[in-house]
């Protein structure tokens, strides 16, 4: 079953209350996603990191239900 957009914009800010998320159905099938997450909690930290923050806050969802996602991340300029 595919994740709704809408669903992963509620996963992350449930971890990141602050973050400003867009995401991007890639190809039309609820299955690959683009996100861009904008934290403050980022700042100082390794890109890797804010990505397995991210994986986190989906709550396993990545490899199952949801299959693939690219992640761009940052801390707010």
């Amino acid at each position: 079953m595919a994740m709704q957009p809408a669903e992963i914009e509620a996963l992350i800010k449930a971890a990141l209350p602050d973050a400003e998320v867009t995401i991007e159905d890639l190809a039309g099938d609820g299955d690959h996603y683009a996100a861009k997450v904008v934290s403050e909690s980022f700042r100082g930290i390794s890109r890797v990191k804010q990505h397995q923050i991210v994986y986190a806050a989906l709550q396993g969802r990545m490899g199952g239900v949801l299959h693939a996602l690219a992640l761009q991340t940052s801390a707010p300029e």
